[in-house]
């Protein structure tokens, strides 16, 4: 959840908003926020005592990185799975030798040792060598007063290889105008990361449990 909606629901309902993140290749829960202690907006909290987390180099796996550097996060702990039922080529990819499994999620820490979820590995965008998260974009979109919701996916580019292109849901009865949301984005973000394409949409394509499904995106373009 974007921290901007966060915000907005804690000061809606008049009580805290506990972030935690968790994998069925963990049997649920892996990191929570605290109710009593310090909680940072945006971050999943802190690993359940029983595991061990580290982010790691994405490309080699192993290469631990230093706080607010961005790599793949790793848990280790008696509740990992054992494997994937009938398929070892998918275990053996997730599954390190020291028991390590590999989420698939990039992420940094902070120097209190607070995960921060960036985004998903496979949703990475490459422009001209750049990499650009799309839940990045996504949380300076929801900041937007005339946003309801955004997701970002990328299109083709033949020069730069790939461009992120955002998809908007205006607030009920609000007409939000394409060069607004981009000076929205220009204030707030790096130059190379703002998207180069908008397009409001009518809604974005969810799973039943209201998950955002960015790989079906390209389902709504026109």
């Amino acid at each position: 959840m974007p921290e901007a909606k966060m915000r907005a629901v804690e000061a809606a309902f008049g009580c805290p908003l506990i972030e935690l993140w968790g994998m069925t290749e963990l049997g649920g829960l892996g990191a929570t926020q605290t109710l009593y202690g310090p909680k940072k907006h945006g971050s999943i909290g802190i690993p359940l005592p029983h595991l061990q987390a580290r982010i790691v180099d994405s490309e080699d796996g192993q290469t631990g990185l230093a706080a607010g550097e961005v790599g793949e996060l790793q848990i280790r702990g008696p509740v990992t799975m054992r494997g994937y039922v009938g398929n070892p080529a998918a275990t053996a990819d997730a599954l390190l030798a020291d028991g390590w499994l590999r989420t698939g999620d990039l992420a940094r820490t902070d120097e209190d040792g607070f995960i921060f979820i960036v985004d998903r590995s496979k949703d990475l965008i490459i422009t001209a060598g750049f990499n650009i998260y799309p839940a990045e974009l996504e949380r300076v979109l929801a900041e937007h007063p005339g946003v309801a919701m955004a997701a970002v996916g990328r299109v083709a580019d033949e020069t730069k290889g790939e461009l992120a292109k955002a998809y908007v849901v205006a607030r009920s009865g609000v007409t939000l105008d394409v060069a607004d949301l981009d000076r929205h984005c220009r204030e707030r973000l790096a130059a190379y990361k703002v998207p180069r394409l908008y397009q409001i949409v009518d809604d974005l394509p969810k799973t039943s449990t209201g998950k955002i499904l960015r790989k079906d995106l390209f389902r709504l373009d026109t």
